[in-house]
């Protein structure tokens, strides 16, 4: 595949031998934050960038804490109430790995470290997400056909029967009461938290789901890759997708709509280890690349930076809006 690049290259090194995994905190207070895992630990991280941080010189980052995992982190998730700059510091965050558990971390970064493991369910869990308003729900979608929703003390306060595999979970800050949950079949289903029923669906078509996202920038917007092609849906319109274009000839394995735009967003897939920037509105790909090995993905909270994890690093790129 030859490679296009419309935008500014960072990276870090890490531990593991592959990033399995990575997140930014999609948070204010604690956007400068990014966590990073392979197959045997969660790592934790501050990036800054020359373009929200005058004094810095590009791009720095710094390795603050790792964390014990014990098996291959399949997704991360942090917690609204993950603060650095106020006393008594927080930093909370949740992972999933392929041993059907979702695990919760809480720590000051000195002596106060608490690990929370949430059993219940059967199968391997794909997607966990925080509730982004006050943090206190965290919602899990499984292989075993079912999103269940845990409190931090790891009681189940609901539970959602899908008709195949959970593959994302997502809320949304806006309609913090609506949770989205992307079934592997091709079905994307909106729940409401308050009387726990199915409210609304939007349908992929006969295909293979493999991830959803639930823009935050415009809340009527859901995107997805399935088959190798990206769907956009408005909400407010048909269950069908508006928009829909081939990305990845071989298959299509992540989708995530970026913090900083609505009209922008990425996608990984095949052959090989592709990674795609698109920005709908414009013909030109403004990033289109291909690693050894890759991991998931993740947009920073403010800037139109998307990580992705690879061979050793993690590798970052920052695109024009």
């Amino acid at each position: 595949m030859s490679e296009v690049n419309r935008a500014t290259v960072h990276s870090f090194e890490c531990v593991e031998d592959q990033v399995t995994c990575v997140e930014f905190s999609p948070y204010e207070n604690s956007s400068h934050l990014i966590a990073y895992g392979g197959y045997s630990r969660i790592s934790v991280g501050v990036c800054r960038f020359q373009e929200e941080d005058k004094d810095c010189d590009g791009f720095e980052f710094k390795h603050l804490r790792d964390f014990h995992h014990g098996r291959r982190v399949v997704a991360i998730a942090w917690s609204p109430e993950t603060s650095l700059d106020a006393l008594p510091r927080c930093l909370r965050f949740c992972s999933a790995g392929d041993d059907y558990r979702v695990t919760v971390y809480t720590s000051d970064l000195k002596d106060d470290d608490t690990i929370l493991t949430i059993e219940g369910h059967r199968d391997h869990v794909n997607s966990v997400a925080f509730e982004p308003t006050e943090g206190q729900l965290i919602a899990s979608a499984s292989d075993d056909h079912s999103c269940c929703v845990w409190d931090l003390d790891g009681n189940q306060k609901a539970r959602f029967t899908l008709k195949a595999a959970g593959m994302s979970a997502c809320w949304n800050a806006q309609d913090p009461m609506k949770l989205m949950v992307a079934e592997k079949q091709g079905t994307i289903r909106f729940y409401d938290l308050l009387n726990q029923q199915p409210i609304m669906s939007l349908d992929a078509g006969h295909v293979t789901l493999m991830s959803a996202d639930w823009c935050q920038c415009d809340p009527t917007r859901v995107g997805a890759i399935a088959n190798g092609r990206w769907m956009v849906w408005d909400i407010t319109r048909l269950s069908c997708p508006q928009e829909s274009q081939q990305a990845h000839t071989e298959g299509g394995r992540h989708f995530r709509w970026s913090q900083a735009s609505d009209n922008l967003f990425a996608t990984t897939g095949g052959p090989g280890n592709q990674i795609k920037l698109f920005h709908m509105g414009h013909h030109q790909v403004p990033v289109s690349a291909n690693l050894p090995v890759m991991g998931s993905i993740s947009w920073h909270a403010f800037l139109p930076a998307c990580a992705v994890g690879g061979d050793r690093r993690v590798h970052i790129w920052v695109a024009e809006l």
